[in-house]
């Protein structure tokens, strides 16, 4: 799998930026886009040759870089214009328009269904983990990545982004999809900075989180510079027990669960 192109070398995505998704090649968005990159990375090297569906496709990006090493993978996005634009940005993946909660493709048809930074917009969680027990062959896998409540919106059990209808801590999320999706919780990784935007944060004094959420007109040109350098080396996956996991101060979660043979 080739490297991710850096927002210096990302063509601009003709959907605007409205917040409520990232996408490439915008140089001020390069930080969120990557930290969505680096979670589609992990999910394209586990499921090499695997059937995937892209639960809430969005831009396409990520169902194309699921697309370099599945044996086959569809991204599944509600939104008419989006799903148009992806077909035309990523002409040799398919895409369907249709809710994720009720997707309309055939039962069992999926060894892996991908759901990554999506299920903190979903008003029907329950709904949504009935829909991919539907899609997965028994002893299929979910894989679901989500911001960590604690540090995401730390003061608040109300998600601030508009855009988010809840948001989880760890042991939330295992919760949920145990309890309520009926899934064996296998993995629980959680997202951290690396090296060199550490050195950052230790020269600032501040999170880098809260120096890229402050205006971009505001950034001195360094913080720019930081910005569009961002790449997927630029964070690290630390996995932590499911039965009780560690990652309080991560940056996001990723979920791994298995569904039993049951129905």
């Amino acid at each position: 799998m080739s490297a991710t192109p850096t927002a210096e070398t990302q063509t601009v995505s003709t959907l605007p930026l409205t917040g409520e998704r990232t996408v490439p090649g915008v140089a001020v968005e390069n930080y969120w886009f990557q930290r969505h990159v680096v979670a589609y990375e992990l999910a394209a090297a586990r499921y090499r040759g695997r059937v995937v569906v892209d639960a809430g496709a969005g831009e396409g990006y990520g169902t194309d870089l699921l697309g370099r090493t599945a044996a086959d993978v569809v991204g599944v996005e509600l939104v008419a214009d989006v799903v148009a634009h992806a077909r035309r940005a990523y002409p040799s993946r398919r895409f369907v328009q249709a809710d994720i909660c009720d997707t309309g493709l055939e039962p069992g048809r999926a060894d892996v269904v991908v759901n990554l930074q999506v299920i903190e917009h979903l008003p029907d969680v329950p709904r949504f983990l009935a829909e991919s027990r539907r899609l997965l062959r028994p002893g299929g896998e979910l894989c679901v990545a989500t911001p960590n409540r604690l540090t995401f919106t730390p003061h608040s059990h109300e998600p601030t982004n508009i855009f988010h209808v809840e948001e989880f801590t760890a042991d939330e999320l295992v919760a949920r999809l145990r309890d309520v999706g009926s899934f064996d919780v296998t993995r629980v990784l959680g997202l951290y900075h690396g090296p060199r935007i550490r050195a950052v944060e230790r020269a600032t004094g501040a999170r880098f989180t809260d120096l890229v959420l402050s205006p971009p007109e505001s950034w001195e040109p360094w913080l720019h510079a930081a910005v569009r350098r961002t790449t997927p080396a630029d964070f690290r996956w630390v996995d932590t027990p499911p039965e009780a996991p560690e990652v309080d101060d991560c940056l996001d979660l990723l979920v791994i669960a298995r569904r039993g043979d049951g129905t």
